[in-house]
């Protein structure tokens, strides 16, 4: 069970403060937190219905890994470019 953040403790917020500067008394209402699992269970039932391996992507996978043009050389050299400028953040920046 997913435990409440709500405080019934914490300060009141400050329209709930009188015109003479006392707090007024407010009802406050807590509510047990609600989980629901609907959507998750959905992208399960999608997913166990799509096939383990789908034979156009197969073969598109296999037409591009028989072209030497794939990727082009234009491609390769924007990827290199990127990878070259950007910072390596394993390093202190500091």
């Amino acid at each position: 069970m997913i435990n409440s953040t709500t405080s019934a403790t914490r300060a009141l917020p400050g329209d709930v403060i009188g015109q003479a500067g006392q707090a007024t008394p407010k009802a406050i209402t807590l509510r047990p937190d609600r989980l629901s699992t609907d959507s998750a269970a959905h992208l399960r039932a999608t997913l166990a219905a799509q096939p383990e391996i789908r034979p156009e992507v197969v073969e598109r996978a296999k037409a591009l890994a028989a072209d030497k043009n794939y990727p082009s050389t234009d491609t390769l050299r924007q990827v290199g470019t990127m990878i070259l400028n950007t910072p390596d953040l394993s390093e202190d920046q500091s």
